[in-house]
């Protein structure tokens, strides 16, 4: 599916008065108290004044609908899929020109979390693990790995699984694919742990392989996964030929109750990084049939530490590969604050391991306001508007990052709600363009 259609005024309206509604849970509790309330309301309502305003002037002839396209061979260096829970769907986007390129819809809608692209290592095929209930959202559940193709983004076969796929938030390491394209394995809950292997070239599922103890996955070689386990260990599942599965524990490499890390981990070649609570590097080599712990460095000197910066969001880390930067998405927090939303991304060289840079990242509503209501950036007047927005409106903060791979990369900064995607030069952290109603409710950033 290409093309996009748009109803202006009524969904910009409609998003500002859902922000606004979420805005007061949130930020101050319920019920919140009186002032409180009418100084939000007039922060809303100023907002949806200006954007209706500026929607009836700039009123444009309705976009036709229900356009198919299909997409070229090469994808484009800048394109991104970010998915989205309340949509349902995981959409294809172009950072270069903020376009909608296409769009998969993921099982039942308003059922599950967990919507995770993974393309094959030719980019013909897009493999999407789903679930799907006789009755929408009751009834009798059928979980599948769907085969997309990866121009048309139409279903071209799937695959049945035992209906155990787990569903959790943001759903980053719900499933993975082994290196050399073949095996898909998918992370199970019921509440016992187990993956489902499937093998997606000759469409069958093959097994169901044990993990107890030991939950998400991650590709680490042609025939081998790993997943984390409640110990502070990982296990690591290596297949043959025919998919079936050896299991083995790794020695101990992180301590759960002093610190323990995040699963939003990134890749470079064979190293993995995960970040913990407190800020700490833990780089894993899982190149041959090793599974060997770096030593952890530290993300926070001292000084940031007593100004309490943390790592937050949810996808709080990004990489570029081929320039060994990277990305941190961190705020200022207490304990325990590791799923808080960004202010700013840091920049690290991976040699030297120190700071290279500090982004700073937009305020997501004020972004989300300017962009509705065409209030620029660039021009001296639409710089006074944002200024004075931002003092009166509440910072939501960004919630998620993603790094794309080539010679010029570009950073991707997402918020939750308001739905806004900001584009940054990734080594210079200026902006390159703010991109208008990417959805309502994102979860996911993904590379295709």
């Amino acid at each position: 599916m290409a093309g996009r259609s748009s109803a202006p005024g009524v969904f910009r309206v409609g998003s500002c008065m859902l922000y606004g509604a979420v805005v007061l849970l949130r930020r101050f509790g319920v019920p919140p108290a009186p002032h409180r309330i009418l100084r939000a309301a007039a922060c809303v309502a100023a907002a949806m004044l200006v954007t209706i305003a500026t929607a009836i002037a700039n009123a444009q002839p309705a976009e036709s609908v229900g356009t198919v396209t299909v997409l070229p061979e090469q994808g484009g260096p800048h394109w991104f899929w970010m998915s989205d829970i309340i949509l349902h769907r995981t959409a294809l986007f172009d950072a270069d020109s903020g376009g909608l390129l296409g769009t998969i819809t993921s099982g039942s809608p308003g059922v599950g979390f967990a919507i995770l692209p993974l393309p094959s290592p030719d980019h013909r095929e897009v493999y999407l693990a789903e679930s799907y209930f006789s009755r929408g959202v009751r009834g009798d559940r059928t979980d599948v790995v769907t085969v997309y193709d990866g121009r048309t983004l139409q279903p071209l076969n799937e695959v049945v699984l035992p209906p155990k796929r787990a569903e959790y938030f943001p759903g980053n390491a719900s499933s993975a694919l082994s290196d050399d394209g073949r095996f898909m394995a998918v992370f199970n809950l019921t509440p016992m742990t187990s993956l489902s292997i499937v093998d997606v070239r000759a469409r069958t599922f093959v097994s169901e392989v044990a993990t107890p103890g030991c939950s998400l996955v991650y590709p680490a070689g042609p025939r081998r996964f790993f997943m984390l386990c409640a110990n502070g260990e990982a296990l690591l599942v290596t297949l043959d030929e025919s998919g079936t599965a050896t299991v083995a524990r790794s020695a101990r490499f992180f301590d759960p109750q002093t610190d323990p890390i995040t699963e939003k981990a990134v890749r470079r070649g064979n190293e993995w990084l995960f970040v913990s609570f407190d800020g700490m590097v833990h780089p894993i080599d899982v190149s041959g049939d090793g599974f060997k712990p770096g030593e952890p460095w530290p993300l926070f000197d001292d000084a940031d530490r007593h100004d309490s910066w943390r790592i937050g969001g949810g996808q709080m880390l990004g990489l570029h590969a081929p320039s060994g930067r990277l990305y941190a998405l961190v705020h200022q927090g207490g304990p325990d604050s590791h799923k808080e939303a960004g202010t700013e991304v840091w920049v690290y060289d991976l040699a030297t391991r120190k700071r290279v840079l500090r982004v700073p990242m937009l305020n997501p509503l004020v972004s989300f306001v300017g962009v509705e209501a065409s209030i620029g950036r660039d021009e001296t007047a639409g710089r006074i508007v944002r200024w004075l927005l931002a003092r009166v409106m509440p910072n939501p903060g960004v919630a998620r990052i993603l790094v794309t791979q080539d010679a010029h990369p570009v950073l991707l900064a997402s918020a939750e709600i308001p739905p806004t995607v900001t584009v940054h030069d990734a080594m210079t952290g200026e902006v390159v363009r703010e991109i208008s109603e990417p959805g309502l409710g994102s979860s996911l950033l993904v590379a295709p």
